[in-house]
């Protein structure tokens, strides 16, 4: 038989050689541990420290052969059954369940560690929501089986929203695998030592991402700056590329918050300076740029390359991933220097070291410019070819630990600028973990294609990443593999996507236009500047860029409110209309905030579209003025000039959307 008891405010039950640990972590939460012979004494997940509580009142009772957790409107109860200690997870207030396990798992290999499975009851009707981002179309992952591990595109966050009412964190940061089936809910981790879980019942889906944000960390304030236009290309190569650039839209009266220098503006991966050749002056332009009242962003890849002149001190000082087997190289690049591709290596942000080492680099060579704001890309880490299971790092061995990378690469910068007295600043990642987002981690959606297709499945993802606890978020607008400036479908394209843009929490133009070039440092990519696009969409595109100038103050309410609560200011209308059933089937349109309601244009030659309006509220069309009752299905115009956009009763941001002012050429 099983042994329960009462360890300070904690339920522990042994059973044999697993011991199982329920404790109180955060209000109406509570955090599940379950390992073979003991607890490990430290963790690499996302729960640091157990969140204060505004009621820590805990009720932990413990019997021959069941024990029972009661934490606010959480109840915990253990029951032994047949050979193994099973949880299910009620509402305190209503005694309904949320959740139940069915079986753990533990399959040794002999090295003391375990591939591991928890499994869950299944519930008709349940819906699923949150795991990061995905390319596969889905807002709803009920059904899905998902790889748990860091790719181009595909980020990992293993936290779910599910509409019964509770939020769950598979606190494994391991390779593995959640599969969300009618008979069940299966997590798998390839390897660990342990279990681990997150569970909380709070009574509404904002409160519990505000739970979720309190276990795992709030994120900044977003800074003033960051909330307006983005402006990129895939390189600009020249100082005075970039400088031309800048200064034209300084002519045409249109605004601009960043312009980024990209990938191969160094000397050599690893180098994290600028090449002289290229930027003979670097102070010179963040000067300027400063004066323009535009930041410059610079790109930083953990890549190091043998033939830099910091590689020998990242070998000898154990600072770059190993591998269980073979070279410590990870990835294949043609950077300067060389006349092929070469293997090259890749730092390990786990360990404190190298987050040491590598900042000093970055404030010696780009802040002490001027410099700060950070593109942290391709730091999933991408691995060429892709083997994480190989990787060793400083926190473990890579089927344990591989997917926190992207979020410990964020916290190499946060902790620098802390350090350097800096402010706050937004780390563009292609990559993230839970907990990210306390370091100020801004995700975007990767290396997508240049397509209708790719566009709606955007806006589920940008929806499922906002519920895992990323509340900055943007894409490549206009996709970035491809894209003719001069073709006319491209154009509508860019123009339905730039309309998106100017509603997501960063706004950001990027991309790989055509003609395009081989990988390399040679390349530089087609034109893709607002007037790139002709003369109708250029009109478009200004018109979007100075209706985004007049939302930043509301965005920024927003944002002070994603810091503070954790919820999102882009996010699926179930967030703030929990009782309209119809909002949880809706994917494809979005809230901005608790007065914009957006309804992206995801189809070519789209004229209108059918927009749902949640019940409760009546609704305005921004556009037009028109009134409209809440819980019914509308049809809406969308002209090329706009995407429908619907304003709640009451709310003082009609006045947003005035006519923007004419273009300048």
């Amino acid at each position: 038989m099983p042994v329960f008891r009462i360890a300070e405010a904690a339920l522990e039950i042994q059973q044999g050689h697993e011991v199982l640990r329920v404790e109180p972590w955060g209000a109406d939460s509570a955090r599940v541990r379950a390992a073979r012979y003991r607890i490990p004494a430290e963790s690499i997940g996302a729960l640091d420290e157990r969140p204060p509580s505004a009621d820590d009142t805990v009720s932990v009772s413990a019997g021959d052969s069941s024990g029972v957790l009661v934490h606010g409107e959480l109840t915990v109860s253990a029951v032994h059954h047949w050979d193994q200690v099973r949880l299910t997870f009620t509402r305190t207030s209503t005694g309904e369940e949320l959740l139940a396990e069915q079986t753990r798992g533990w399959q040794g290999n002999r090295t003391g560690v375990y591939e591991a499975q928890q499994r869950f009851a299944a519930y008709p009707g349940e819906r699923l929501y949150g795991l990061g981002q995905h390319a596969h179309g889905r807002l709803d992952h009920k059904g899905l089986r998902l790889d748990l591990v860091q790719r181009n595109g595909e980020v990992s966050i293993p936290f779910v929203l599910s509409s019964r009412g509770y939020g769950l964190l598979w606190n494994v940061p391991a390779l593995g695998s959640v599969e969300f089936a009618e008979n069940g809910t299966c997590w798998t981790a390839d390897q660990t030592r342990e279990i681990d879980y997150w569970i909380t019942a709070a009574p509404t889906p904002k409160e519990i991402l505000a739970r979720y944000a309190d276990a795992t960390g709030h994120a900044p304030e977003l800074p003033e700056w960051a909330s307006g236009f983005w402006q990129c290309k895939l390189r600009y190569r020249t100082q005075d590329e970039l400088l031309a650039v800048a200064r034209e839209h300084r002519r045409r009266g249109l605004p601009m918050s960043v312009i980024v220098t990209d990938y191969f503006h160094w000397s050599a991966m690893g180098d994290y300076r600028f090449d002289e050749a290229e930027w003979p002056d670097p102070k010179a332009m963040v000067d300027e740029l400063a004066d323009l009242g535009v930041e410059l962003m610079v790109s930083v890849w953990p890549t190091v390359s043998p033939l830099s002149e910091n590689y020998a001190a990242f070998r000898d000082r154990g600072l770059l991933l190993g591998s269980d087997q073979g070279a410590e190289f990870h990835h294949l690049v043609q950077d300067k220097g060389m006349a092929t591709q070469m293997p090259v290596a890749v730092y390990d942000p786990t360990n404190p070291d190298t987050r040491s080492f590598v900042w000093d680099l970055i404030r010696r060579n780009y802040l002490d410019l001027g410099i700060r704001v950070f593109w942290l890309d391709a730091c999933e880490p991408e691995l060429v070819p892709a083997h994480p299971a190989n990787l060793t790092l400083y926190a473990g061995p890579g089927a344990q630990a591989t997917n926190v990378f992207p979020r410990d690469n964020a916290r190499l910068f946060a902790e620098g600028m802390a350090a350097a007295g800096q402010p706050g600043t937004v780390l563009l990642s292609r990559s993230a973990w839970a907990g990210a987002q306390k370091y100020g981690a801004a995700v975007w959606s990767g290396d997508i294609p240049a397509t209708w297709d790719s566009l709606r499945r955007q806006v589920r993802a940008g929806l499922s990443i906002a519920v895992s606890g990323i509340p900055w978020w943007t894409t490549d607008i206009g996709g970035f593999q491809g894209g003719d400036p001069d073709d006319s479908g491209y154009r509508e394209l860019m123009i339905r996507w730039f309309q998106y843009g100017a509603f997501c929490p960063l706004f950001r133009l990027h991309g790989d236009r055509e003609p395009r070039m081989p990988w390399g440092h040679a390349q530089t990519g087609g034109p893709n500047e607002v007037w790139s696009y002709g003369e109708e969409a250029y009109e478009i595109l200004s018109a979007h860029l100075h209706l985004r100038e007049r939302l930043r103050p509301y965005l920024h309410e927003q944002m002070r409110t994603a810091s503070e609560h954790g919820t999102p200011p882009m996010r699926p209308l179930f967030v703030d209309f929990p009782h309209d059933q119809a909002a949880w089937t809706v994917d494809d349109q979005f809230m901005f905030g608790p007065d914009i309601l957006v309804a992206p244009v995801t189809i070519p030659g789209a004229s209108e579209r059918q927009v749902h309006l949640p019940e409760g509220v009546t609704w305005t069309d921004a556009w037009t003025g028109r009134e409209h009752a809440g819980g019914a299905t509308v049809t809406a115009h969308a002209p090329i000039e706009r995407i429908p956009v619907f304003v709640a009763q009451g709310a003082d941001v009609l006045g947003l959307f005035t006519p923007a002012e004419p273009a300048h050429r």
